[in-house]
């Protein structure tokens, strides 16, 4: 069960991150963060009333998720998504994992051959050229994007803060398995307002149509849909298996921006999205 919930997350994941990252594109950071934090929060609270248990709201704290929505869209409208989303990924796994084998972790011989192999998938799937110039079927963007360069640095500043995201979250006690999620939307939603409050910015989109501000309010009803998935990962199967099987996001936000966007894969993109299929299979096997 905590491989399909690891890869729900995944799917998830890596779908809200790519309909963030689109809207981010047209929109300011901010008020897609704000649209989806509040669209999260929302469904989040909705989720709770449904399934209540204790409440804790030590989540309240954990702004550090919403610090690290703030670089990560920043990240998807500057530069490549395809370079941005998988370092992300791959750097989020890094401190929960290692977190899990000091705690005494120790999967079989098969799992860890396939974590492994997961782990070396995010890197090849990192490996990117100019994708986002070929192949278009869209208009083309009004500014050119960076290199490689500025997007690994959004990658790796966001996956860290991923990172400790995860391991909070994880450790949210014994409290009702939705509280925890609700309390972190709300922490991160605090963190988007006191941002633009201190850099004096505007939350409202301009110039954004209807169809576009429909993008980040379902990236944060998803959003919340895979940190419930992850939350109950954790807590029926190993931590740091469920954190590699969610960190697989990135492919999923790779292969909707080839889908959807043209950006071309490259050999070791290619190369990563299939180890991490073999990856997958060593797991579960």
């Amino acid at each position: 069960m905590v491989i399909l919930l690891g890869l729900a997350a995944a799917m998830l994941y890596g779908t809200g991150d790519f309909l963030g990252g689109l809207a981010s594109r047209r929109v300011q950071v901010l008020p897609v963060l704000m649209l989806a934090e509040t669209a999260g929060v929302i469904v989040a609270l909705l989720a709770v009333a449904m399934s209540p248990g204790p409440v804790r709201m030590a989540g309240l704290a954990w702004g550090i998720g919403g610090l690290g929505l703030i670089i990560f869209y920043t990240g998807l409208a500057a530069g490549p998504m395809s370079v941005v989303a998988p370092v992300s990924g791959l750097v989020s796994t890094i401190l929960p994992v290692a977190v899990a084998l000091a705690e005494g972790e120790r999967p079989g011989a098969g799992v860890y051959a396939g974590a492994l192999l997961c782990l070396a998938a995010i890197v090849l799937a990192s490996s990117a050229g100019d994708s986002s110039r070929a192949h278009r079927t869209s208009p083309p963007p009004q500014r050119r994007l960076p290199g490689a360069g500025p997007a690994l640095g959004y990658g790796i500043a966001s996956g860290a803060s991923f990172g400790l995201f995860f391991l909070l979250i994880r450790n949210a006690g014994q409290s009702g398995e939705l509280w925890p999620v609700a309390a972190a939307r709300v922490g991160e939603l605090a963190v988007v307002l006191i941002t633009a409050a201190v850099l004096r910015r505007s939350l409202r989109p301009h110039g954004a149509g209807g169809r576009l501000l429909l993008a980040p309010v379902t990236a944060g009803a998803i959003d919340v849909v895979a940190n419930i998935c992850y939350v109950a990962a954790t807590r029926i199967g190993m931590f740091g298996l469920a954190v590699v099987l969610a960190s697989l996001y990135p492919g999923v936000t790779v292969l909707l921006a080839r889908v959807a966007l043209g950006e071309r894969l490259r050999w070791a993109q290619r190369a990563g999205l299939g180890l991490a299929a073999i990856g997958i299979i060593l797991v579960a096997a």
